[in-house]
Parts: C-alpha cells; sequence; structure tokens
C-alpha cells in the first residue's frame, strides 16, 4: 500500500472518529476507500442508512404542482460546515438572501481542508438547516431554497 493511501486512510479513521460517523466513502483517482467505525459500542444507537436513488424521477405536470415549491441546497460531503469564512467575518448566506447557482453559501472542512459549497440552484433563502461547526452527512439538507 502507498505511503499517500495510507495517510488517507488514516484522516479518513481520524475524520470517523472526530464526528463520530459509524462509516465513511472516499474516492479519488479511481481508489476507492470505505472506513468503517465499530458496529456496537455500548451506549450508542446506529442509525440505518437511508439509500439515495441515483436515477432521476419522472414527473408529470399534475406531479410538479402538488409538489412543495421549497428546494434544499445538500451537502455534497461529509464534514463541519461553516457558515461564514472565519470568526470575524459576516455569514454567506442568511435567510431572505437571494442565492444564484455557483454562489458560495458555507465551507465544509473535510480532511483538514476547506471546500466552498456553491448553490446549484437559484432562490431565495428561506430556511438555514444547519448550525455552524456541526457535523453534516453526504446529501443533508443544507439550507432551503424557494
Amino acid at each position: 500500500m502507498q505511503t499517500e493511501q495510507k495517510r488517507t486512510i488514516t484522516e479518513l479513521a481520524e475524520l470517523l472518529h472526530t464526528l463520530k460517523l459509524s462509516e465513511i466513502e472516499y474516492e479519488e483517482n479511481g481508489v476507492h476507500l470505505r472506513v468503517v467505525g465499530e458496529k456496537s459500542v455500548p451506549g450508542t444507537v446506529i442509525q440505518p442508512a437511508v439509500a439515495v436513488k441515483s436515477e432521476p424521477i419522472k414527473q408529470t405536470n399534475s406531479d410538479v404542482q402538488k409538489k412543495d415549491p421549497v428546494k434544499h441546497i445538500c451537502s455534497p460531503m461529509v464534514g463541519v460546515a461553516y457558515l461564514t469564512k472565519d470568526e470575524h467575518s459576516p455569514a454567506f448566506v442568511k435567510v431572505g438572501d437571494h442565492v444564484s447557482v455557483g454562489q458560495t453559501v458555507c465551507l465544509i472542512e473535510a480532511m483538514k481542508t476547506f471546500n466552498p459549497i456553491k448553490a446549484d440552484k437559484a432562490g431565495t433563502i428561506t430556511e438555514i438547516l444547519i448550525e455552524s461547526g456541526s457535523p453534516v452527512e453526504y446529501n443533508q439538507p443544507l439550507f432551503s431554497v424557494a
């Protein structure tokens, strides 16, 4: 095993422990890693995994009208979310702000790297669903957008 892969596995294991996750997956340059923590620790509750369907769902016009118009900006990764650049800076966005596609809405720290999270849809922020400094999971809703 290469030194870089060993270092990546070690960093993933540390992130798993720090964020108290049950497992974490990482893929880069065709190498797929999955680190799984302890299966049962006394006094902990293991949450069941939620399957995410990758194929688009076909909808008719009547289906779209029945749906709630609120959309979400979701986390593209596991890590710790921050709503500001640093403790002295204003929040990237606040409730009532209009965001456009590609606008940075928060940062997620993963493996000691701060990753800017950009809006994948335009609209008005109606709700902030996370607290700054809180751990987030892959595909977890971060912001509600209408």
